[in-house]
């Protein structure tokens, strides 16, 4: 629209020159013929005055109607009046005719205002043979500039309606020509919707087939992409099966471990507890192995666990009572903790959500395990349980040094550590928060970390939202209470 505007302004601008210098070639040409047609020089013949040899001005011929008429002589006017039509003639005022009196007498249009009555005018003056008179016509600049007037509105409302339709044709046009870059859009949203950062994805959006046409612009870019999510998929596939791998590794070697660490355990307590007398060292040394197999034991049930909730078992779903699983877990590490202070919040009445009693009480469990570990003798532990509508929130908090700036992103990832300001002292395996994580989630809550002070807040909804427990998916996967 901007640009037709432009070339309509440019259009006129020199549409109304080109007519301004028409138009006034014309009335020049006018004025120059009235000049020279109103006044004959008579110097002798049958109709001479007495004192003939002089030059006498007479005024002859039909001057146009408006056309103004003065004689000047000596620098001063002695006749200026303007014809009205055949017979009918009005003289100038003195101003009119003092405005007239200045023109030269060399032939050349010059344009004068004569005041707001008579308006501008183009006039002309001419000498006399003698050098004695200049006389001088004019005609009225009014029809021109009326003209120019006329033709610049004309232009205006064409310009205008110019603007109107083009801009409504280009838009029509430049909608039509994009609707396949719309559809194009459309396909990359539906694929940046899609969860692509874990599990299987079936990435079977692509742009359609009439917008992948090579000969257009728009085509060229739907077939890019359709190439591109073509590689993505094949990607994620790739990864997808290298990850299963991956977690079927994990889920037989962690099930296979569990027969010889058990193994390991029972020979250690059997030799320990067999009444025979054995050297201090020996008996240090299996206190260790007992110690280090039960580590060993508690990690493999984890790396277990983690490796079923990926390849996405369902939990068990029943109504748990939130509120006495939270109290047993307060009380269980008041008991393993008497060091830390322990605070319990509770609602007046229970606090009931779906899920897998084992597995909740295995999140508390581990996220109070967490605050006794990471933090000083001395340090405050708040669990605290509300009730919301639609969904139950649970928040742990401490006031111990708090985590790390750096690791705080990464807190529930498998294996994050932070630094010696919550220490591995008690032996961390550094999968409990990986655990609450991926228990959390398969709940279909949401579970998140800040700090200071450090908490932990995670949400449950209050509705069904777990399928059908499946007690084989995890069959013999219990943590150690």
């Amino acid at each position: 629209m901007a640009l037709i505007a432009v070339v309509c302004v440019g259009a006129g601008i020199g549409t109304e020159l080109a007519l301004r210098n028409f138009l006034m070639a014309q009335l020049d040409s006018q004025v120059a013929r009235a000049g020279t047609g109103v006044v004959r020089f008579q110097v002798d013949g049958p109709e001479a005055p007495p004192d003939a040899g002089r030059t006498d001005l007479r005024l002859t011929g039909g001057p146009g109607q408006d056309t103004v008429v003065a004689f000047v002589s000596n620098g001063s006017v002695s006749q200026a009046q303007v014809y009205r039509g055949p017979d009918r003639t009005e003289a100038l005022t003195v101003e009119e005719a003092t405005t007239l009196a200045g023109i030269p007498g060399d032939g050349h249009p010059v344009t004068v205002d004569l005041g707001d009555e008579l308006g501008s005018y183009r006039a002309v003056g001419y000498t006399t043979p003698d050098d004695s008179t200049v006389v001088v016509t004019g005609l009225p600049q009014g029809p021109v500039n009326d003209t120019l007037l006329r033709v610049l509105l004309i232009e205006l409302i064409i310009a205008t309606a110019a603007v109107l339709i083009g801009g409504t044709v280009a838009a029509l046009i430049v909608r039509r020509t994009l609707t396949p870059l719309r559809r194009v859009a459309a396909t990359a949203t539906r694929v940046a919707e899609l969860p692509l950062d874990r599990g299987e994805v079936a990435l079977s959006v692509r742009v359609p087939s009439p917008d992948t046409d090579p000969r257009t612009e728009v085509g060229q870019v739907g077939s890019a992409i359709n190439r591109m999510l073509g590689h993505v998929a094949n990607a994620l596939n790739a990864r997808h099966a290298s990850e299963q791998r991956v977690r079927q590794f994990v889920a037989d070697a962690s099930h296979e471990l569990r027969t010889p660490l058990a193994a390991i355990r029972g020979y250690a307590e059997l030799t320990r507890r067999g009444g025979h007398e054995l050297p201090a060292d020996v008996t240090h040394a299996i206190g260790r192995v007992e110690s280090e197999s039960r580590r060993m034991t508690t990690l493999v049930d984890d790396l277990l666990l983690l490796a079923r909730l990926d390849s996405g078992r369902p939990l068990g779903r029943t109504e748990v009572d939130l509120s006495r699983v939270v109290a047993d877990a307060v009380s269980d590490a008041h008991v393993a903790g008497p060091d830390h202070t322990w605070r319990l919040d509770l609602p007046p009445e229970p606090v009931t959500v779906p899920g897998d009693d084992a597995r909740l009480h295995q999140v508390v469990a581990n996220l109070l395990g967490n605050a006794r570990t990471h933090t000083p003798p001395g340090t405050t532990v708040v669990t605290r349980l509300r009730n919301a509508r639609g969904s139950v929130t649970l928040t742990v908090t401490d006031d111990g040094p708090g985590i790390p700036a750096d690791i705080l992103p990464n807190i529930f990832e498998r294996f994050a550590r932070g630094d010696s300001s919550r220490s591995r002292a008690a032996g961390s395996t550094g999968l409990g928060l990986a655990i609450v994580h991926a228990v959390v989630t398969a709940h279909h809550g949401t579970v998140t970390a800040t700090s200071p002070p450090t908490t932990f807040t995670i949400t449950l909804p209050t509705t069904p939202a777990v399928p059908p427990r499946d007690d084989s998916a995890l069959e013999g996967s219990a943590p150690e209470r």
